[in-house]
């Protein structure tokens, strides 16, 4: 179902999520250069290697920020140093705490980000997937819902009043891209495999999947109030209500000069 506005809150110190829960971060991540700097110190090797490979400076900070971020999050759930946090990834390159890193209270997780946000999903004992888009007026979005999105949902994009028609799009693509990174399939479950909602006046759903063994019931989509000219959607087994945290400028200062435990 679709989430009405409301107030994102100050996060928790030592935040717990419970199984009938799902807590969703917002932060920035423009920032100054000194806090990108100890945010990298807290990254893997790994991690910094990836950082090196991105052409644009821009891109090269969002990642080291949003990795950073993660570990400082994750390691509040877990009480844990972010610096001694490991990940593993799927054969699609979905990344998970190892269970190393967390044991039996491990959370799932799924991170986006898009423009100067980021957005953080956790929840426990459940698969979850998030996505964050940035509007775009130049995106040629019915041309683009010819080639991903699936006969009905292009129907249900042509029948929608063509000043709603760019939101509506950007609706339906993060609520599948949502539901592809829930799946943690990547690119092998095609778009059109799939129905979600369109319309902004309509509630987030998953309508009906053709993939075998799977049950549109077994999953609820949300769409989530980001604002500033993002779109944002969540997918997730069951059905569990949402919390909102807002990651401050006070915690991003204490998460940049975090010291090992």
């Amino acid at each position: 179902m679709s989430v009405p506005e409301l107030v994102w809150n100050p996060a928790p110190a030592m935040p717990r999520v419970d199984s009938d829960e799902v807590h969703v971060w917002r932060a920035a991540l423009d920032l100054s250069i000194a806090h990108v700097e100890s945010l990298e110190q807290t990254l893997a090797a790994d991690e910094r290697v990836r950082a090196e490979r991105f052409h644009f400076q821009k891109d090269r900070t969002h990642f080291i920020v949003a990795r950073g971020f993660l570990r400082a999050i994750l390691g509040r759930y877990l009480n844990r140093d972010p610096r001694v946090l490991r990940f593993c990834y799927n054969l699609y390159g979905k990344p998970s705490l190892s269970q190393e890193s967390g044991g039996d209270a491990t959370p799932s997780f799924n991170v986006t980000h898009a423009g100067g946000m980021v957005l953080y999903a956790v929840t426990r004992n459940r698969a979850i997937g998030i996505d964050l888009e940035n509007i775009h007026v130049d995106v040629e979005c019915e041309s683009i819902a010819e080639h991903f999105f699936s006969p009905r949902e292009r129907r249900m994009l042509r029948a929608i009043p063509s000043a709603m028609r760019l939101e509506a799009f950007f609706r339906c693509w993060t609520r599948k891209e949502a539901y592809i990174k829930a799946r943690g399939m990547g690119v092998s479950l095609a778009l059109d495999q799939f129905d979600v909602s369109v319309s902004p006046r309509e509630p987030a759903a998953l309508l009906e999947t053709r993939e075998e063994g799977q049950d549109s019931s077994r999953w609820s989509l949300h769409d989530l109030p980001v604002g500033g000219g993002y779109v944002a959607a969540l997918a997730v087994e069951g059905d569990p209500r949402l919390l909102f945290w807002e990651w401050s400028d006070a915690q991003r200062e204490r998460s940049s000069h975090q010291t090992p435990r």
